[in-house]
């Protein structure tokens, strides 16, 4: 950085899809400026080697050269979310959707600068995911850098301060010397040319087609059965999958995670999909939340040529536009008959030979992909790939694989951008089906088989509903869409049209010459099958659907995935393995339990995880179990899962937080805060306090007092059963007492979001680290990643951020609830992911600077010496304790009706609960026992000698099933060469540059406020690069005061200056903090009771409140505290408060996101999207305007008028602001108090009103079992 044409900080998460289009279309490129010699000499434009910001500049040059101004280039390769907004102007929206219909967004998180030379300019992405800061001062400077502060710049020139907002664009014309705003710039760009005229001639939409010439008659019960099986179906996919979607419009969910084996390593017949494993964002980039921030979130999509990205011809747009990408039949049937006299369609059958025979499928392959490109050359628009004809001879080819082979095939033609492919198959039905086929190519999908199964289900009366079978459908495609918004939003993509041909999938199974010819360019590691494996696991389910023995009696398969079922798929536990695992615990018999061990290991005949492929490798002699190192030892290296109280019961919680601390290992709160009664000893000694404190993106009751009680702070990146996913806790399990440690409201729903909203980039991780370590020296901070190709690379990057633990989490690990597609289908083994992680972090001389610590269905003492080998020196254990407590595994924990008393928090089925201390010892000290029998057998004495030493391990030989013959795991057993210098296990402290802090000033003069609570003032100068300002000072309050705090105003410390990130994080109650200045990203992030006050310099030559002085996500999960900001705030102002009182003069997009207590007054103007997903609290809005009705996000709060108790608070905030700050506004509010009364709108949440009167009472047990 920087390019030829621009700059960028962020992410182009959607890389490979912009790649592969380009790809396609590149060779058909003309353009009046190049001539046919230059163009061939400019291909490729991209190469492979170029970093994502390099193929941006590449793109920008291009398009710039071949005559468009450089902002309408950046409009069209980073657009606005244009799909949905009602108040976007309808110039601007033409614009969009015509060049959509020719490109796809270049989408994740980026804040780029521009120039060539003439002007000068930058642009946000359409979400704001990085901050963009400027100041204009009166010697016509303008200064720009993603923080403000980074110059020193005297507050007398200052005539401005902005920010970049999201999808805007600021540029500055050196040529006449002025700033062009967002608005005259786009107006003039999108004048140029009459776009919306050529829409409305061109555009072609379904609705308005001609009826169909021809249509299918709607399928027999026996016709469709018939077809279910020979497509996979299972008796569960129509109940557990199907029947939820149509009936509720919601894909199901589940919980406890997944115990079934990979699709490779299965004896059922697999549906190919389940062959690939969804990616997913997280530190780089984040998440996206799909429902509370919809309106950047679009499924449109454009069927037919993209025409010549170079030129503007009206025809580009000449495509069928959908506003999803699920066809019903009809309308399928309407696209096959089009014809408009220049726009056609073909449809190709996708099957092959059913002989058995080697080659049959890859002839039938060879075949569709020829007659596409025949297809194509006469001319057809759209490509229809169906399987509908398929016979007792005749099988169908998986519809993603023939979809995949077809994209890929004409991209090397140079053909794929001339037509749309369209899939009509009998084989998709869920999410996942979906997402696979778009990410690989398909424009549109029919799933005309799952429609049927849905209308027959009603017509023959197995669905018991009133809906009629046309809500049934909407239901269902309802469903289908939310479903993909989730999938993308995982990976951070906001658009179908970027997910399209993105393949952001790892294939786990397949080998590589398959994936090479077939899935171009996807991830494959371990190799797996080919075609002809392929083929036979699909005549399996075609045989058992046509062989002269199938009737109708015989029915569908049971399925068993999600449930174990007698019949189903194997399950690693089972009635068996459980039984077993609770007995000898419970018996403290460890002959019983290597009976456990033993079923759970064997897996030679029904293998179920990558390392039961593996087997020990003797490389050093034996040694006596008694020269091993005592087991007391070890102990200290396991911890529980992240479970929170509220998604398990109390008595649960207790019983795992004092074994662990019993055993001397560390249990983990989960996301739900702690009971502050948990920091107090029992009377025999015991402690319930949880050593590893977990702050996940909700932030739930995470205060000073939470962060000062840790002996280890875990920050979720992810979570195993779904990753690049939120999580919502009910409103009925929020009892009282969950919501005052949770900080929030009994009886309303909590949300957690997908993204930690302070965690964007790397960088912004380095942070956070750097802000708990300041607000507890003494703990280990652990970042929880989730397995992922590429989470080696990701764990660098941590390890550089100063993490002192880094967990890899196995893609199999529980949940408490979670939408069945992400149990199933994200993530990756953790073997994979750990050893990945370990080569890369000794490679690049990191290993030595952190744990690595691996969770994810680790069940037996084996398990734990091969995640040792490969690279992990500490352990997590969470569904095996859960059963030892007496989980048995009904999966209904989402539900509340946990039969056990476990994940239930139901007074009733709590009694049940029959869970011991003694038991879970047992398992640990059981687990301990088989590890240090290996360890003596290998000739390892201590664990530091063991961690990485992955030669020890090896393939198991002589493998014969015909489906994982031939994986190839050395990938996972390649050992890294280590330098001398660098250990394989954690040897040496990070440093967290805690030395050169301010607060070391703040506390030496706090030191009469500490000791003996005087009253102590101070003034200091700031600049940016002091951060997380007050917190150490705070955590030193804590420990001395604990929640308490200091009584109101002991420690007032006046500041001037700019303040860097996280200034006041976490600062408790009796600190005063005075800003003159203003302040970067998270502002009073996890207030904790202290007041804060900010205003610009006396000497400033602006109107505060008409300019930014505090930056992006300020009061993140604030839980009390009062704050008064004279000036606007960025985005997400005070995402998920959850008790501060806070007023302030205007706030971008997204404010009080997420809510659920304290109060917000903005005198001022808000961005949009208010109150998405706010639960909890009151905000009051200024709204002289009256325009806050449109940029309020209403789906959970009501705008009512005020009371008398609104009124008085008003009045006393507002008095308290002018006290503090001298505001204008504030000034203005009060002197015109009864008139200005009726400008301001109260944003009340509808749950929240509805509990405000209720009260419940609840006792807390007191004695767990011991």
């Amino acid at each position: 950085q920087p390019f030829r044409y621009m700059a960028h900080n962020g992410e182009i998460n959607t890389l490979q899809g912009n790649l592969n289009w380009l790809r396609t279309s590149e060779r058909n490129y003309t353009s009046p400026f190049f001539s046919k010699e230059e163009m061939e000499m400019i291909l490729p434009i991209v190469s492979d080697k170029q970093s994502d910001s390099a193929c941006l500049d590449n793109m920008i040059e291009l398009l710039t050269l071949c005559g468009r101004s450089l902002p309408h280039v950046m409009m069209m390769l980073i657009p606005e979310a244009w799909d949905g907004n009602d108040q976007m102007d309808s110039l601007k929206k033409a614009f969009y959707e015509f060049h959509a219909s020719m490109m796809e967004p270049w989408d994740g998180p980026a804040s780029i600068t521009f120039t060539d030379g003439k002007i000068i300019g930058a642009t946000l992405d359409r979400n704001g995911l990085r901050p963009s800061r400027y100041c204009l001062t009166t010697d016509d400077r303008v200064i720009m850098a993603s923080e403000t502060g980074v110059l020193p710049i005297a507050p007398e020139l200052i005539k401005e301060k902005g920010r970049l907002q999201p999808g805007k664009m600021f540029v500055v014309d050196l040529e006449k010397g002025k700033i062009i705003s967002d608005e005259e710039l786009k107006q003039q760009i999108c004048s140029q040319k009459p776009y919306g005229d050529w829409l409305n001639k061109y555009k072609i939409r379904l609705d308005e087609l001609d009826e169909p010439r021809v249509t299918f008659t709607h399928l027999s019960d026996s016709s469709v059965l018939k077809y279910q099986k020979a497509f996979g179906y299972s008796r569960e996919d129509i109940n557990s999958i199907l029947t939820p979607m149509a009936l509720q419009a919601k894909e199901p969910v589940g919980s406890m995670g997944n115990d079934v084996p990979l699709a490779v390593l299965s004896d059922q017949p697999q549906h190919l999909s389940s062959y690939f494993k969804q990616l997913f964002a997280q530190v780089t980039n984040p998440p996206i939340d799909p429902i509370r921030e919809q309106l950047v979130m679009s499924l449109a999509t454009f069927v037919g040529n993209n025409g010549n990205l170079l030129n503007d011809d009206p025809k580009h747009c000449h495509m069928v536009a959908l506003q999803h990408p699920i066809l019903p039949s009809k309308e399928l049937e309407k696209l096959r008959s089009i014809d408009t006299g220049i726009f056609q369609a073909k449809t190709l059958q996708t099957y092959f030979m059913a002989d058995g025979k080697p080659g049959s499928l890859q002839k039938g392959l060879d075949r569709l992909c020829r007659y596409a490109v025949d297809a194509v050359e006469d001319g057809f628009e759209v490509l229809i790939l169906s399987d509908r004809a398929i016979d007792s001879e005749h099988a169908p080819i998986p519809s993603l694989l023939a979809t995949a082979a077809v994209h890929h095939h004409l991209i090397k033609k140079g053909l794929r951008g001339q037509v749309g492919l369209v899939i009509e198959a009998g084989d998709v039905w869920e999410v996942h089906h979906f997402a696979c086929l778009i990410a690989f190519g398909a424009t549109a999908v029919n799933p005309y088989l799952a429609l049927a199964s849905i209308r027959n289900m009603k017509s023959n009366g197995s669905l018991q509903t009133d809906l009629s079978w046309e809500e049934l459908r909407k239901n269902y495609i309802k469903a289908i869409c939310d479903g993909l918004l989730k999938v993308f939003s995982k990976m951070g993509i906001s658009t179908l049209q970027s997910y399209q041909g993105a393949q952001i999938f790892e294939i786990i199974g397949l080998n590589k010459s398959v994936v090479d010819k077939y899935f171009t360019g996807a991830i494959s590691r371990i190799e797996g099958m080919g075609l002809d494996e392929i083929a036979k696991e699909t005549l399996s389910k075609h045989f058992f659907s046509f062989s002269k023995t199938s009737t109708p009696e015989n029915g569908l398969q049971d399925g068993g995935i999600y449930e174990w079922r007698r019949k189903g798929e194997f399950h690693l536990f089972n009635p068996q393995t459980i039984h077993l695992l609770q007995y000898s615990t419970r018996l403290n018999d460890y002959n019983i339990f290597k009976k456990y061990s033993k079923l759970v290991n064997d897996q030679s005949e029904k293998a179920a995880t990558l390392r039961s492929l593996f087997q020990f490798k003797h490389n050093r002699p034996s040694v006596s179990i008694d020269e091993v190192e005592p087991a007391e030892n070890i102990y200290k290296r396991f911890a529980t899962g992240a479970m929170s109280f509220g998604s398990i019961s109390w008595e649960a919680h207790t019983t795992l937080a004092i074994a662990m601390n019993r055993l001397g290992g560390k249990s983990n709160t989960g996301e739900g805060g702690e009971d502050e009664s948990r920091y107090e000893k029992l009377p025999n000694g015991d402690s319930m306090r949880s050593a590893i404190k977990q702050v996940a993106s909700a932030r739930f009751g995470v205060t000073s007092l939470y962060l000062t009680e840790a002996d280890e702070l875990q920050i979720k990146m992810a979570q195993g059963a779904k990753p690049g996913e939120g999580g919502q806790l009910p409103g009925h399990k929020v009892d009282e007492w969950i919501g005052k440690v949770r900080h929030a409201t009994p009886g309303v729903g909590l949300i957690s979001p997908p993204p930690h909203h302070d965690i964007y980039s790397i960088e912004d991780l380095a942070q956070l680290i750097f802000d708990l370590k300041n607000a507890n020296r003494k703990a280990r901070i652990n970042v929880k990643l989730v397995s992922k190709a590429g989470v080696g690379t990701i764990a660098a990057g941590v390890a550089k951020a100063k993490a002192d633990v880094i967990l890899i989490s196995g893609h199999d690990g529980g949940t408490g609830a979670s939408p069945v597609s992400s149990i199933r289908h994200a993530g990756l083994p953790w073997e994979l992911g750990l050893a990945e992680t370990h080569q890369t972090l000794v490679k690049n001389k990191l290993r030595s600077r952190v744990v690595v610590q691996t969770d994810g269905q680790l069940k037996t003492g084996r398990d734990i010496a091969i995640a040792t080998l490969l690279g992990a020196e500490e352990w997590g254990v969470a569904t095996a304790a859960l059963i030892v407590e007496g989980c048995i595994m009904m999966r209904k924990c989402h539900l509340n009706t946990c039969p056990v008393g476990i994940a239930t928090q139901d007074e009733e089925l709590r009694k049940r609960y029959t869970g011991e201390v003694d038991h879970i010892v047992n398992l640990f000290k059981f687990l301990t026992q088989e590890l240090r029998e290996i360890m003596a057998e290998l000739g390892f004495k201590t664990v530091n000698e063991m961690v990485g030493q992955v030669d020890f391990l090896e393939q198991k030989e002589n493998i014969t099933h015909w489906k994982y013959r031939n994986i190839d795991l050395s990938p996972i057993l390649y050992k890294q060469p280590a330098s001398q210098y660098t250990g394989l296990f954690k040897s040496e402290e990070q440093d967290h540059g805690l030395s050169e802090v301010l607060d070391w000033k703040l506390l030496t003069v706090a030191k009469p406020a500490l000791e003996n609570q005087e009253k102590v003032s101070a003034e200091f100068n700031l600049k940016n690069t002091d951060r997380t300002t007050g917190t150490i000072l705070s955590n030193e309050i804590t420990k001395r005061y604990k929640a308490n705090g200091l009584p109101d105003d002991t420690i007032h410390f006046k500041f001037t200056g700019t303040a860097g990130q996280s200034f006041a994080a976490f600062n408790t109650k009796g600190v005063t903090l005075e800003l003159e200045g203003d302040a970067n990203d998270y502002f009073g992030k996890g207030l904790s009771g202290a007041k804060l006050i900010i205003y610009p310099s006396k000497d400033a030559g602006f109107i505060p409140e008409e300019n930014i002085i505090v930056g992006n996500v300020a009061l993140y999960g604030a839980t009390s505290g009062e704050v008064f900001i004279r000036g606007k705030a960025g985005e997400r102002f005070a995402v998920r408060n959850s008790g501060a009182h806070v007023v302030v003069e205007g706030v971008g997009d997204h404010g009080c996101e997420y809510m659920t207590g304290g109060n917000v007054i903005i005198l001022g103007e808000t961005g949009r999207n208010f109150a998405a997903g706010m639960s909890g609290g009151i905000a009051y809005v200024y709204d002289v305007q009256s325009r806050f009705d449109l940029l309020c996000n209403k789906e959970m709060v009501d705008l009512d008028p005020l009371g008398n108790d609104d009124e008085r608070f008003l009045h006393e905030m507002i008095s308290k602001h002018s006290q503090y700050t001298n505001s204008t506004v504030a000034n203005f509010v009060l002197n015109d108090f009864e008139n200005q009364l009726k400008n301001f709108v109260k944003v009340f949440p509808r749950d929240y009103k509805n509990v405000m009167k209720m009260t419940a009472s609840i006792s807390i047990p007191k004695k767990i079992k011991q």
